[in-house]
């Protein structure tokens, strides 16, 4: 079953589409997704970036500051300035992390776990049936196993 999921900035300028479930989506607490929303945390929908389409505009890409200290792609609207998505250095530009609330329908796409909650802010509550980890997880543990197969897929189309 295929599934769609469109989204745009605040302005209006860039649409997306998401041409599929995503792999996997993170609630990240840590102390740089923070600062960069601007917020509590970060909701992301990995997603392969061939199946993350622009409807209408082109994004920007912006490199900024990472943890692992090997930068991040941030893709924003070139008017309003609003993040979309990203590229980490640890999968680089085969997979896109799209910002959850710039959907059309967020509700639509919970976090299927909370990351770095080691960071997180006090006052945040995590849902009991939400798996949460202090820092990163092991894949194999928490990702369901159509998204496993389809990260074999996308590793083999890219050689590695």
């Amino acid at each position: 079953m295929s599934e769609t999921y469109e989204g745009g900035c605040g302005c209006g300028l860039l649409r997306y589409r998401m041409t599929s479930r995503p792999l996997f989506v993170h609630c990240c607490h840590c102390t740089r997704c923070q600062r960069e929303t601007g917020s509590a945390f970060a909701v992301n929908a990995m997603i392969e970036s061939d199946r993350l389409e622009c409807i209408s505009g082109e994004a920007e890409r912006v490199m900024t500051p990472s943890a692992s200290g090997k930068g991040q792609a941030i893709l924003r609207c070139p008017h309003c300035r609003i993040a979309l998505w990203s590229h980490y250095a640890g999968a680089g530009e085969m997979v896109s992390f799209v910002r959850v609330g710039t959907l059309d329908q967020p509700g639509l796409l919970p976090p299927d776990i909370h990351i770095f909650t080691s960071t997180k802010l006090p006052w945040v509550r995590l849902p009991p049936d939400t798996p949460a980890v202090e820092e990163y997880y092991q894949r194999s543990k928490y990702w369901p196993p159509e998204s496993l197969e389809r990260r074999q897929v996308m590793l083999a189309r890219q050689g590695g």
